[in-house]
């Protein structure tokens, strides 16, 4: 484990995603989507709802991220054609990114947690990781006043490269697992679902179609409002009947600076009311390790055969 720093401004090194591999992993993900959405219609377990809406929420965030990636993608390549070159760029070093150890502290009231009293407050809870383009979402967790803390044994270790500049940005979502807020299985309805599985060859039209019921999809896992119209309803499963909704508690990001070889403590900006049927007693920070590694670090900067010639002095000593 070794940090960035400095060693960013040694090597150049590249990775480069052609738009035909943006656009399968897309697909990929719409179909994926398509999965979670009937699986959520016809669940008629808690768990497996609760499960199911949260791999829906995680495609619809890869999704928008893939979309972006492909936005800026297609902005460099018309830069490109038209000549936009300003002489040669400094491109600094990429590495290796790392996160574990993810510890969110609860703060219950004495009367809730020592003296057992009051309505049992239970919510299912997990965390979505975006860097980029590329998101990770933890083990779900069901969290009530017996926990100090919310503990996620994930170690998650970013497969891109990322370069000095990244933001990592850490969301906790939470769904209130009380039975009441459970509407059981809603069966699978008519056109509900989505034409992922068919999408073939992406057009301009189909992919603003995923863009706009990835956004709306989101907004509405999230607790926002999406305007009338917005969005296909052939591709974007209607979420008010399937099963558990979850909302976004807190959220952070962090950047090059937060990256410790140690365990350390990050604030967090707290979204949801009291009064939310999803809210947690949160303290407003969580503790987790961050790492990165240079890529410089690992690889050979000269590598052959070393050859050492050695030349002979004699010494000659006059009388």
């Amino acid at each position: 484990q070794i940090l960035f720093r400095q060693k960013f401004r040694i090597y150049v090194i590249y990775h480069i995603f052609t738009d035909e591999e943006v656009l399968q992993q897309i697909e990929r993900e719409v179909r994926m989507r398509d999965g979670a959405s009937k699986l959520l219609a016809a669940c008629s377990q808690r768990e497996q709802a609760l499960e199911a809406s949260k791999n829906l929420l995680t495609c619809n965030a890869r999704i928008l991220a893939l979309l972006s990636q492909l936005q800026k993608m297609r902005k460099a390549q018309i830069l490109q054609r038209v000549g936009n070159r300003s002489g040669h760029k400094i491109v600094t070093c990429t590495g290796k990114l790392a996160f574990s150890d993810l510890r969110i502290p609860l703060m219950w009231k004495d009367s809730e947690y020592f003296k057992n009293k009051g309505e049992l407050h239970r919510c299912a809870v997990f965390c979505l990781l975006q860097c980029g383009s590329e998101i990770y979402d933890t083990d779900l967790q069901m969290v009530d006043r017996t926990l100090t803390d919310i503990c996620f044994e994930d170690t998650i270790v970013f497969s891109n490269d990322v370069g000095p500049e990244f933001q990592l940005r850490v969301e906790l979502y939470s769904s209130c697992a009380a039975e009441d807020f459970f509407p059981g299985a809603a069966g699978p309805r008519r056109g509900s679902h989505s034409g992922g599985s068919a999408m073939g060859s992406f057009t301009g039209k189909k992919i603003r179609a995923v863009f706009e019921s990835a956004a709306v999809c989101g907004s509405m896992s999230s607790g926002g409002d999406a305007g009338p119209g917005s969005a296909s309803p052939s591709l974007c499963p209607d979420l008010s009947a399937l099963g558990p909704k979850f909302n976004l508690l807190a959220h952070t990001t962090l950047t090059l600076s937060h990256v410790q070889e140690r365990f350390k403590t990050h604030d967090l900006s707290l979204l949801a009311a009291e009064e939310s049927p999803f809210w947690l007693p949160l303290y407003g920070n969580m503790c987790c390790r961050l790492v990165a590694q240079p890529l410089c670090m690992l690889q050979a900067g000269i590598s052959g055969q070393l050859q050492i010639k050695v030349t002979r002095f004699f010494i000659l000593l006059l009388p």
